[in-house]
């Protein structure tokens, strides 16, 4: 028995030290998360609690699994798990049936599974803590009583530090579709012979006669001449259900369009200019500000600089953001800002890169490097950047 408790200390502690790791590499994105989970439970007002939640939940995770896997505070290490199951089970279970959203984020961006993996995963997760628990006899810890608040105090700094640091500049790691060395073109292609959605088609029929509503499949619809009597019946809508989910491209939904006069862009107001930008031979940048509200000042001034670097080195500076013409009007007077704005999809802009406002700089579509508005290169750095690629 003891060799059992000791593989599942050793499980539970990787899994809950993994998870709590890469949730601490990209606090922002798990924020992003919380904010939509309580989106979907109608508890929008905890929004603003959303990055807490999220430095809270990485650092005790991490906690947890950390001092499992070193045998350190067992017992409360196995309570700290015991309680985290004791929520997350069933509110994965709850994400798995109502699907609100798409992933739960369990393991941020580094590893993505369906919500039902997800509730199975916890299921077997809950069984090795109950182990755990018949065992607390069993445990024998290899350090003194201090020694074990050292170790845990030392933990928690050490990961508190961490998120801080991948907060205030950019993950360390980046497990998103847009890192460093992506070529955007190739992150939105399909695979030839990549299975499509199954899609199940139905449709809502009125029966004239009743006034009630009715759902019929399509299989059934073109067998029974009966539904297409227009006397009888009227159609009311087609409703299509996925069944199962087809390949989806790492980047499928991109698009990037002129929002400002053509006098000031140089396109046609509502143009998709992507294509013209990823077939750009030469380098370009963009800023990358999915809210202007909630962008930092600092940053979009010091941004000004940059774009006269690229003007002066005849390169293209987007600034990109999905705030309205109005709010850009505004900005860009407050600020005095002389770069462009075009419109993205506040998501998209959100996965680009975590920083509000950050800075990417491309060549032939691909990413060569980015920077947090607490980062962004002076001049020498970029003429040396740009002169040795």
């Amino acid at each position: 028995m003891k060799i059992i408790q000791i593989i599942c200390r050793t499980l539970v502690g990787l899994v809950f030290t993994f998870s709590g790791f890469v949730k601490a590499v990209d606090p922002l994105g798990s924020a992003y998360k919380f904010t939509d989970y309580f989106a979907s439970m109608h508890l929008s007002w905890l929004s603003g609690l959303a990055f807490t939640f999220s430095i809270l939940l990485s650092g005790l995770e991490f906690l947890v699994g950390f001092t499992l896997l070193f045998n350190v505070k067992t017992k409360l290490a196995s309570w700290g798990a015991a309680l985290f199951m004791l929520i997350f089970t069933p509110v994965t279970l709850w994400i798995a049936i109502a699907n609100p959203v798409h992933d739960c984020g369990c393991f941020g961006d580094a590893l993505v599974i369906s919500n039902w993996a997800t509730f199975y995963k916890n299921i077997v997760i809950d069984v090795m803590v109950v182990i755990l628990f018949l065992n607390f006899k069993n445990v024998k810890t290899w350090l003194s009583k201090f020694g074990e608040i050292g170790f845990v105090a030392g933990a928690a700094i050490l990961i508190l530090g961490f998120e801080i640091y991948n907060f205030r500049h950019l993950p360390v790691i980046d497990f998103r579709p847009y890192k460093i060395g992506s070529n955007i073109p190739d992150k939105m292609k399909i695979p030839e012979g990549a299975p499509h959605d199954s899609v199940s088609i139905y449709f809502i029929l009125k029966n004239l006669q009743s006034n009630q509503e009715k759902e019929v499949n399509q299989t059934d619809y073109m067998k029974d001449s009966s539904y297409w009597n227009p006397k009888k019946w009227a159609m009311v809508k087609r409703n299509d259900k996925l069944i199962s989910k087809g390949y989806e491209a790492p980047i499928h939904d991109l698009t990037i369009t002129s929002v400002e006069p053509q006098e000031i862009t140089g396109y046609t107001e509502n143009q998709n200019i992507l294509q013209d930008i990823l077939t750009n031979p030469d380098y370009n940048f963009w800023l990358v500000a999915y809210s202007l509200p909630k962008s930092n000042l600092d940053g979009l001034k010091n941004a000004g600089e940059i774009a006269k670097f690229a003007a002066g080195n005849k390169l293209k500076f987007y600034a990109l953001t999905s705030s309205g013409i109005d709010l850009i009007t505004d900005v860009k007077k407050k600020l005095q800002l002389k770069y462009s704005f075009f419109n993205v999809d506040e998501t998209t802009l959100k996965t680009m890169i975590r920083a509000n406002p950050g800075l990417m700089l491309l060549k032939n579509g691909t990413v060569v490097k980015m920077w947090h508005y607490n980062d962004f290169p002076t001049n020498e750095e970029l003429s040396k950047l740009i002169s040795n690629k």
